[in-house]
């Protein structure tokens, strides 16, 4: 009796093994078989050379970009639509990461649960994407082979109309991996950090609003240079003279900002940094963002460089582009996103992908203060006549990146207009002065955007 008790045990106990392993299964089933269904051994959706033979690529409107097949990924006639989009749409080698080919893969085969990749059509599904090519192309011609990125976004909607990332190549006729120019693989946008240097000084200044009750009239005298120490010091480019937050900003003082770090402090340096999003990954429709990276020295030399946007600060180009969403829709934006919606292929939708608002970044009467601020450089400093009936707001950046390097040129910021609620961000890697070389190519993309849109 024992025997046959000891064995109904067993027995149950595994049956109930069976239930539990099942039930793990049917779980990474539900949750992971997209990524099963899409491992490159599955030939019903890859061909022989790795490389994904269903799924059409479109843009914003409606012109194709992608088209797998068979044989060969056939990309877009115009080449210089390639180019400009080839970190979207990605490489015949799979080498960019954030070509649609690897991160909506599941989506373009027409994966699901109860068919997985099979279709009786057997082309696959059209991803429409929020890019529009046109206004690629003026950003990579406004860069000029230059290394850097632009991006354009709609922050009440959501949609990155404008992704570019140089250098850049034609994915058609691509370089060897080896000797292609430094850093044409990645997708500076989504996947690169840089100095930001006085572009960063927009969250000191937020940090210095929202905890200073006087920080309209507080007032340092700029004498071109101030002395940490006996060798260390904070230098500007002239002296400035008296300035207060909205006159240093507009002059970009180093020498008001490195007073006003030391004023608030790491702790509240830190704490802003972070409220701005700077400080974690954004999840583009699948594609992560890089994370900046900063430190918050105790005081001092160190700590008056950080809330200037140098010491160790990197920023994500991405992520600074949606703070500035957020400053012109009252401290909250949309989370960007690139993909429109998915159609099967006779056009019939089969996903719509959700509009997430981010949380408060910066508070409302925050944003308007900096929002009157970011106007007023272009007023006191830039030169409306730069930017020829664009109601924009901006900060420039000129950040310092080694003694034997020209800096990154800055320009960020938004348009203040209903009609055109875009906000921006141009990098030009050793670029020169932010104003003039990053704030040009920002004028030549935006009235792009806001002829067409």
């Amino acid at each position: 009796m024992k025997k046959i008790e000891r064995r109904a045990i067993m027995c149950l106990l595994l049956a109930g093994a069976l239930v539990i392993g099942l039930g793990i299964f049917c779980y990474k089933y539900i949750t992971d078989g997209s990524d099963w269904a899409v491992f490159t051994a599955n030939k019903q959706i890859y061909n022989n050379k790795g490389q994904l033979c269903v799924g059409t690529v479109r843009d914003a409107n409606k012109k194709v970009l992608l088209a797998n097949r068979k044989t060969k990924m056939k990309f877009s006639k115009d080449s210089e639509i390639r180019k400009a989009l080839v970190h979207t749409t990605g490489d015949k080698s799979g080498n960019i990461t954030t070509g649609v080919n690897r991160v909506f893969a599941s989506k373009m085969s027409g994966y699901n649960i109860l068919t997985g990749t099979y279709s009786m059509e057997g082309k696959g599904r059209t991803i429409n994407l929020t890019v529009d090519s046109s206004i690629c192309v003026a950003a990579n011609e406004a860069l000029d082979g230059r290394s850097g990125t632009v991006g354009v976004y709609n922050y009440q909607t959501g949609d990155i109309i404008c992704l570019v990332s140089s250098p850049n190549f034609d994915p058609k006729n691509p370089p060897d991996y080896d000797s292609a120019p430094s850093g044409a693989y990645i997708n500076h946008f989504f996947s690169s950090v840089f100095t930001p240097g006085s572009i960063f000084k927009l969250v000191t200044a937020a940090a210095s609003i929202e905890t200073k009750s006087d920080y309209a009239s507080w007032e340092y005298t700029c004498t071109g240079s101030d002395d940490y120490g006996s060798t260390d010091r904070v230098t500007c480019q002239e002296a400035h003279g008296t300035v207060n937050l909205r006159q240093a900003l507009a002059d970009s003082c180093n020498c008001y900002f490195g007073r006003l770090s030391q004023q608030l402090g790491p702790d509240l340096l830190e704490q802003y940094t972070k409220k701005a999003g700077l400080t974690r990954s954004l999840d583009i429709n699948g594609v992560a963002t890089k994370a900046g990276r900063f430190e918050f020295p105790k005081s001092g030399i160190n700590l008056a460089w950080t809330g200037i946007g140098q010491y160790m600060d990197l920023v994500n180009p991405c992520s600074m582009m949606v703070y500035m969403g957020a400053i012109a829709n009252g401290g909250k934006a949309v989370y960007p996103k690139i993909l429109d919606k998915v159609t099967f292929s006779s056009g019939i939708p089969a996903s719509f992908p959700g509009k997430q608002k981010t949380e408060q970044m910066i508070e409302e009467h925050t944003a308007s203060v900096l929002k009157k601020m970011m106007r007023n450089n272009v007023e006191d400093h830039y030169g409306k006549e730069n930017f020829p009936d664009l109601a924009i707001c901006a900060k420039s950046g000129t950040a310092e990146v080694g003694k034997d390097k020209r800096p990154n040129a800055w320009f960020v910021g938004f348009l203040n207009d209903d009609a055109h609620p875009y906000a921006f961000i141009v990098l030009i890697e050793q670029g020169g002065f932010g104003s003039q070389v990053a704030g040009s190519v920002a004028n030549k993309v935006l009235q792009e955007v806001v002829d067409k849109y």
